[in-house]
């Protein structure tokens, strides 16, 4: 049984799907890495299912859905296609995200707070199928606010720019983004919303957002995948859980 302070790692698996699309065929498989992570301490699994398929396809998906003992946590775009998978599947979670054809990955948060009436009324029919919606968001006051009057019962604060500015030795950059992800973090956690992240988090990184007490969750992919490549997958995924629960610690 989980303490009650333990912080959960969703590992994102979308990479494996464009590797496996770069050449064609069915390796390597998404759902046999899903398992994978899932036996080296994911508390559950994340896949991005994208307007143009690039990566995860909706074969992935249902795969997943019928396969899994962990939850899926379904990340997608605000649109009546993804809406209506969703409801079809009914996964554990749904993770409204930004989405631009032209973008190699998601570049921000989602602006909640310019489109609050149409994203109140997307959300609804999803929360009442029962899934546990999450908006993936800068951390911002305006959109934690907007995500909360709409409905939403979980917010993913978008680490992308804290992670960038480490890479790039922007070390006072980085620290102002660390407090500006703390200080929304608990403000968040202050209006009843359940508090998650991710995006570009690694082991360099991941600590000082791990160590937050309110955070409830990680995502994390894209570096896993990597590593994966030079360690394997299983080493990969015990080492960032490892970090996450020595922060907490």
């Amino acid at each position: 049984m989980q303490a009650p302070d333990h912080l959960r790692l969703g590992v994102n698996i979308d990479h494996v799907a464009t590797v496996r699309n770069a050449r064609g065929g069915a390796y390597p498989d998404p759902l046999r890495a899903a398992r994978l992570a899932e036996e080296a301490g994911a508390d559950g699994i994340t896949a991005h299912l994208r307007e143009d398929r690039r990566h995860i396809s909706d074969t992935d998906i249902e795969a997943l859905m019928a396969s899994l003992s962990v939850p899926l946590n379904f990340e997608m775009a605000a649109t009546e296609e993804m809406q209506a998978i969703a409801l079809r599947h009914r996964p554990h979670a749904v993770c409204i995200v930004p989405e631009k054809r032209e973008e190699r990955t998601t570049e921000g948060g989602l602006e909640v707070a310019r489109e609050e009436n149409r994203l109140a009324h997307f959300i609804a029919p999803l929360r009442e199928a029962g899934c546990r919606v999450s908006i993936f968001i800068a951390a911002d006051p305006a959109q934690i606010e907007a995500a909360h009057r709409i409905g939403a019962e979980v917010i993913e604060l978008h680490t992308g720019a804290y992670c960038d500015a480490h890479a790039e030795g922007r070390i006072e950059d980085r620290d102002a983004e660390l407090v500006r992800l703390r200080e929304m973090s608990a403000y968040a956690h202050s209006l009843g919303l359940e508090v998650h992240a991710g995006h570009g988090l690694t082991y360099d990184t991941v600590g000082p957002i791990a160590a937050f007490p309110e955070l409830r969750e990680l995502n994390i992919g894209h570096f896993l995948i990597g590593e994966a490549i030079f360690r394997g997958l299983d080493p990969a995924i015990r080492e960032m859980r490892r970090l996450m629960d020595e922060a907490r610690a």
